[in-house]
């Protein structure tokens, strides 16, 4: 996000701040954080070149969450009316965003000009007639569940596969009736869809296992859509977010303070510090053109660096605007490259992925070759799992062989960090008594880690094999490789 994108985020997080001062207003607080989240899904969306599509893709957006909601939410805790009021309010702030398309022949909430209001509201009665028809089901089938799970993993394969969306490209160009000889994988790009998706799979998975707290529409959507997390996490889990939201936001100085400490260290790591270390940080331009080992090692630290405020300052940010509106958001970070093994750097880093991924990936395989592949020898289970967690969380970030031999980077490292920890556990317990020791070997563990996860980000930076191997051989002094 632009600078610009983040001081209106941050007026409208004023604006719902100051409206909360008043005790009669503070009731409005939820559906205004539902429609302020609906408009700015819309708002940040980039623009297309296929016709529409940067409009469709928001409004799929929200139709994905509330069918989310349908499938999750269990009849007896549904409140009709309650429920109608919020679907009159998703409605009308779609349509008011389509007649956007009457003020001016660009886009003034969208990225260009919405479709024909008859269109859309064609769209929203033939939707809202199928989420009618779905929510008098009244308990899900398992398997109904599961079916929605994989949809949405197959449609994140779909937007993170050139060759997949450069089709869905191709036919949509077709359907619109513009030249399929353009068709581009950057095409389609949907704003969110990634943290939407782990968003939806947490509740679709405690709601098969009878984890997931009751919610209406209302608090469904709006911890789907929440606008300050939506770009860029963190993650939140349902059962935390909610209990804040039920909260009544009586905003105090000390709210305000909080968030604005916040916001101003996210700025200042995001744009003050990520963007100036961006100017010699490694990328795909600047990989075959340093002179000499030492040129290539200071682009490798500013990458490394840079990807760290870049993704903490948003984080910051993010807290910073949850604050405002009275939702306290999860950490993130937490000095990961202090931390004196790959575990710890990986309980530090980007923690809310990682702790999705081990409720919902790690611990379900462990439990699986545990009690169906007893064979297996405990050896042998850690490496599979931590192997296929680490690149499963790098096809998260693409699926190219880069990002799967990063995370079979990170996946072979934390192996090995799990038999040297368990073969040297006596020696271990044994340093904390002894302090010069202590701080050597801890000193030397942190060196250690932070390097092994710095050479990691080589793989993570640039889009093919072949320019990694390179830098990697510039790294050592090897010079090019053939």
């Amino acid at each position: 996000m632009s600078l610009a994108s983040i001081l209106v985020l941050i007026g409208i997080s004023l604006g719902i701040h100051i409206l909360c001062l008043f005790p009669g207003a503070r009731r409005f607080r939820n559906p205004l954080l539902l429609i302020a989240s609906i408009i700015v899904i819309f708002w940040l969306q980039p623009a297309l070149p296929i016709r529409g599509l940067d409009f469709w893709l928001p409004v799929a957006t929200v139709f994905t969450a509330v069918l989310g909601w349908i499938l999750t939410s269990k009849a007896e805790e549904r409140e009709p009316a309650r429920t109608r009021v919020t679907a009159a309010l998703i409605a009308a702030t779609l349509l008011g965003i389509a007649l956007t398309r009457y003020i001016s022949n660009t886009g003034i909430l969208t990225p260009s000009r919405p479709p024909q209001t008859y269109i859309v509201a064609l769209v929203l009665l033939i939707s809202a007639g199928i989420f009618f028809a779905l929510s008098r089901v009244k308990k899900p089938a398992r398997a109904l569940l599961s079916a929605a799970i994989v949809g949405l993993i197959l449609i994140f394969l779909a937007l993170k596969m050139p060759p997949l969306t450069g089709l869905a490209s191709s036919v949509l160009r077709g359907l619109t009736g513009q030249s399929r000889e353009l068709a581009a994988a950057f095409d389609i790009r949907w704003l969110g869809f990634s943290y939407i998706a782990f968003r939806l799979i947490h509740t679709l998975r405690d709601r098969q296992s009878g984890h997931l707290p009751p919610m209406s529409l209302e608090e469904y959507l709006v911890y789907m859509l929440f606008f300050p997390a939506f770009n860029a996490g963190p993650i939140d889990r349902a059962e935390r977010f909610i209990k804040w939201l039920r909260l009544p936001l009586t905003p105090e100085p000390h709210h305000l303070e909080e968030g604005g400490k916040r916001l101003l260290l996210g700025l200042f790591k995001k744009f003050v510090i990520a963007d100036t270390l961006a100017i010699i940080a490694l990328n795909s331009t600047s990989a075959l053109q340093a002179q000499g080992s030492g040129w290539s090692w200071l682009m490798l630290y500013a990458y490394g660096f840079q990807i760290f405020f870049d993704f903490s300052g948003y984080t910051d940010i993010a807290i910073g605007l949850g604050a405002l509106v009275g939702i306290r958001l999860p950490e993130n970070f937490n000095q990961p490259y202090l931390k004196p093994s790959l575990t710890r750097f990986w309980d530090n880093w980007h923690i809310t992925l990682t702790q999705w991924f081990r409720a919902y990936f790690f611990n379900p395989l462990t439990r699986f070759l545990r009690t169906k592949a007893r064979w297996m020898p405990a050896w042998l289970v850690i490496l599979v799992t931590q192997l296929t967690t680490m690149v499963m969380i790098g096809l998260w970030h693409g699926v190219t062989w880069n990002f799967v031999l990063w995370g079979a980077w990170h996946g072979i490292g934390l192996f090995i960090n799990n038999r040297w920890s368990s073969a040297t556990r006596g020696f271990a317990a044994q340093v904390p008594e002894r302090p010069a020791l202590n701080g050597l070997t801890n000193t030397l563990s942190i060196l250690l880690t932070f390097h092994y996860v710095t050479l990691g980000w080589v793989w993570f930076a640039l889009p093919d094999v072949a320019t990694s191997t390179q830098v990697f051989a510039g790294l050592f002094g090897l010079g090019a490789l053939p």
